[in-house]
């Protein structure tokens, strides 16, 4: 079965009254926002819809926000925004469970500078060592890295030590600008895989949702509509949360979905779907009206 192609969001937008979209890959690339992405927004804020930004960034949700705002995406485009970063450290603040009691307050934080408001406001202590550390927070590599191999002997230490690890961005890679990098999944799946504990916050975990149900206030799943670009964390989220979704080509999966004219090819996307086990009420080349 091939899963429809649409030219732009208004073909669907009548079916329904809320609409959770991804970030980076539907929005913006990093550095730019995707041309049509603000007419889409204003047009569905006219139709009087209700939009949440639901983003793997790991970082809080009021960074993000600020962000936003400098691409022209102001508060007045959306009704919320939801982060991993957010819910990781909400999780960490809460502490509402004996695994989290026991981490400790020690933080060996993995990721570039800019992340480093995810431990602010936290009861905890950054070190810069394994040895020295309680336990480790990964939000991603530092900048234009595009393996995780270079973490390996951090990852041995960590793992022979039994240090617990939490990942704030699931995402294994973003194209950033046109170039593909990892992100803080790939990192924490290497670590997984050498028999490491983690712990993961953000899309495809369900209960990320939770919060854009609440920003958005509409009681019936049906009525919204996840928008995004990654099979393996929007869709997947998606699906697992009760939701209907349409993938956008404009971020990680589309290149593998297009003909050879570079238009994007139901049948392809159909299989990927059925591979993966995964619904889609459809697909656009990008997010525009």
């Amino acid at each position: 079965m091939s899963v429809p192609v649409l030219n732009g969001i208004r073909e669907i937008v009548d079916y329904y009254n809320g609409f959770v979209l991804d970030l980076w890959g539907v929005i913006h690339d990093g550095f730019t926002v995707f041309p049509g992405v603000i007419d889409a927004l204003e047009r569905l804020r006219t139709a009087g819809k209700k939009v949440i930004f639901l983003s793997n960034a790991p970082r809080r949700a009021h960074i993000v926000a600020e962000q936003l705002d400098t691409f022209g995406i102001t508060d007045q485009l959306h009704d919320g925004i939801m982060s991993s970063g957010e819910a990781t450290w909400r999780y960490l603040n809460a502490r509402p469970d004996d695994w989290s009691q026991a981490l400790g307050r020690s933080c060996l934080l993995v990721g570039p500078d800019r992340d480093i408001g995810i431990m602010e406001g936290l009861d905890l202590v950054k070190v810069e060592t394994v040895a020295a550390a309680d336990f480790i927070l990964v939000t991603g590599p530092q900048d234009q890295m595009n393996s995780a191999e270079p973490y390996d002997t951090m990852l041995r230490e960590a793992h022979a030590t039994g240090k617990r690890m939490i990942c704030a961005n699931p995402d294994r890679e973003v194209i950033r600008g046109g170039v593909r990098q990892i992100c803080a999944g790939a990192i924490s799946e290497r670590y997984q895989k050498l028999g490491g504990e983690v712990r993961w916050y953000g899309k495809p975990d369900p209960s990320i949702y939770n919060e854009c149900f609440r920003l958005l206030d509409i009681s019936n799943k049906s009525d919204i509509l996840s928008i995004g670009d990654s099979f393996a964390t929007d869709i997947q989220g998606a699906n697992a949360a009760g939701l209907d979704a349409l993938l956008v080509q404009t971020g990680i999966d589309g290149n593998d979905l297009v003909d050879t004219a570079g238009r994007l090819d139901s049948n392809r996307i159909a299989e990927r779907a059925d591979a993966k086990n995964l619904h889609l009420i459809g697909a656009v080349g990008a997010f525009v009206w």
